[in-house]
């Protein structure tokens, strides 16, 4: 059994927001994965950071995320991210502030794996997506 991080479990742990020990609770046995989505959203956070001192200690981070196995995206990827997307917008939501979600739950579902988030809300609903979450005290 697998699960993926969404990004925001990456950042939290990064910035000290989320406690580390439930982050490896809820993942228990599970082989963990981050998505090439989320290095993206993570190199875009050094790319855009002005503080030499803090862009360096965010590059730092995301090298040891980068050597942390990695999903890529696959046309089986695409075709899941077609279904999430057009349920979205059948339920009345835009897809596209949601595109970068789409993608990472799209892997999960490719792969069966759960997805970790804090982000519920940006998940709620998605078929065939199973969901991984931490209590909210194990937010700082």
């Amino acid at each position: 059994m697998g699960m993926i991080f969404d990004s925001c479990i990456w950042v939290g742990l990064a910035a000290n927001h989320v406690d580390r020990q439930a982050v490896i609770a809820a993942a228990g046995q599970a082989s963990v994965f981050t998505s090439v989505i989320s290095l993206g959203e993570l190199s875009f956070g050094v790319q855009s950071c002005l503080d030499p001192t803090e862009r360096a200690m965010r590059a730092a981070y995301l090298r040891q995320v980068e050597s942390r196995p990695t999903l890529g995206v696959s046309k089986h990827t695409a075709a899941a991210f077609g279904v999430l997307a057009a349920a979205v917008k059948q339920a009345g939501r835009s897809p596209r502030p949601r595109y970068n979600d789409l993608w990472i739950a799209a892997q999960a579902i490719e792969h069966g794996y759960a997805l970790l988030t804090l982000n519920t809300n940006d998940f709620v609903g998605l078929p065939g997506l199973r969901l991984a979450t931490l209590s909210p005290k194990a937010q700082a």
